[in-house]
């Protein structure tokens, strides 16, 4: 009976709230998402598994990334399962295409109506489900519940927003968190949320952020030189890269670099694109250099509007600034540029990766500044080549001191596949 309770509710909420979540997709272009696929069919249907396989599900890009690794160590265990990818978003299936295929299958997750998850788990068939930070539905839950599916945490995450939100309603979550049988999450706190929403403690642990283990250091990026060619960035002039900025911090960076200082934006999100370039007069788009490089910018002003380009506009960076952080969102990911040797800042919202910054805090090597104090700071660091340096190095050597859970991850759900392998032999 819950069942239809909980299809009864998501109807309801979806049809009163239709209005706004029609409007927001038809204005980012969503609407043309796969509708067949979040309804569950998945096409074509996966052939029956002759191993145990493992389903992980991460929702978007920053969930994608964080298991890269993860799907690695799965892969290559001694009679290691078969891996399937599940993403939720049109980016983040983007980037798990990107990323797995064609060695791994990668499919869409269903929304959680109860006829949507039915017709998912009949295609994938999965032997155990690996949910990526969090992503706990009840009918996706229950279900594979009922069919004897494993169902873990990996790089379980639960802020204090969320958790908040969660004990409010607690009666009606506890079943689904007490159906998880494993849960590596990040840091102790989240541990002991985890348990204090339902799921048993004894099958809690805390196994670290995968996302130490995905920052690649490297000195240099494949496809950087080529970019800055595309662009006409002037390598004799400085460069500061905004990474994954929220709208109104294309004008609040570039009004706050040093005059000759060029600035290349990447908005978090395509929809936010437009409004980026607009907000930029005389910037150059990416899109616009595919086919024929610029010249530059008059103003030294670039647009990255394309996916997947990120990293290589941050090997070029004299000094990275991280986005979302300047106005009322919770900050973006810090560890790609400091992995790459970058001197990066961040505004003083940061919620989102409170750990991480703890980390890097406690180990200097990141900067964090406020609006005010954000022209003082690039004018400092763009000007001592030496502090650049020794910022960038504190921050790797945080990150090599951090990594290790990817491991662990891997670890437990090849663990929990054992122990389903001995219930069943």
């Amino acid at each position: 009976m819950s069942r239809f309770l909980i299809d009864a509710a998501y109807g309801s909420a979806a049809l009163v709230t239709s209005p706004v979540w029609l409007w927001r997709m038809h204005r980012s272009g969503k609407l043309k998402t796969d509708w067949r696929a979040r309804f569950g069919r998945v096409d074509p249907p996966l052939p029956p598994p002759t191993r145990p396989r493992i389903l992980l599900h991460a929702v978007s890009v920053g969930e994608v990334n964080a298991i890269r690794l993860l799907v690695g160590e799965l892969a290559k265990a001694p009679g290691g399962p078969e891996v399937v990818v599940a993403a939720t978003t049109d980016t983040g299936f983007a980037r798990a295409t990107t990323l797995f295929a064609p060695t791994h299958r990668v499919v869409r997750y269903p929304f959680d109506a109860s006829g949507a998850v039915r017709r998912f788990l009949d295609s994938v068939r999965p032997t155990l489900v690996a949910l990526v930070e969090l992503e706990v539905w009840p009918n996706f839950t229950a279900a594979c519940a009922s069919r004897g599916i494993g169902l873990a945490v990996i790089n379980g995450r639960l802020s204090e927003r969320s958790f908040g939100r969660y004990v409010k309603v607690r009666p009606l979550v506890r079943p689904s968190f007490a159906r998880l049988s494993a849960v590596s999450a990040q840091t102790p706190a989240y541990a002991e949320r985890f348990a204090a929403l339902g799921v048993d403690a004894s099958c809690v642990t805390v196994g670290g952020t995968m996302k130490w283990d995905t920052a690649e250091i490297a000195d240099a990026v494949p496809g950087a030189d080529e970019l800055a060619r595309d662009f006409g960035l002037d390598r004799t002039k400085p460069l500061v890269v905004a990474a994954s900025t929220a709208p109104g911090e294309e004008t609040l960076i570039a009004s706050a670099l040093p005059q000759g200082t060029q600035l290349v934006i990447a908005p978090r999100k395509p929809e936010w694109f437009a409004a980026t370039a607009a907000a930029l007069p005389g910037a150059v788009r990416r899109t616009a250099t595919k086919d024929t490089p610029s010249p530059g910018s008059p103003t030294g002003r670039y647009v990255l509007d394309t996916i997947g380009e990120l990293r290589r506009a941050m090997a070029l960076a004299d000094v990275v600034v991280v986005g979302r952080s300047f106005g009322t969102l919770h900050g973006s990911d810090m560890m790609e540029p400091i992995a790459l040797g970058k001197a990066t800042v961040i505004g003083p919202r940061s919620g989102d990766f409170r750990d991480m910054m703890d980390a890097l805090r406690d180990g200097k090597g990141i900067v964090e500044t406020d609006a005010a104090g954000l022209a003082p700071t690039l004018a400092r660091l763009l000007a001592s080549p030496d502090e650049r340096s020794s910022l960038a190095a504190r921050g790797r050597e945080v990150i090599r001191s951090n990594q290790g859970a990817t491991r662990r991850n891997a670890e437990l759900l090849l663990g929990c596949l054992a122990r389903k392998g001995a219930r069943h032999a």
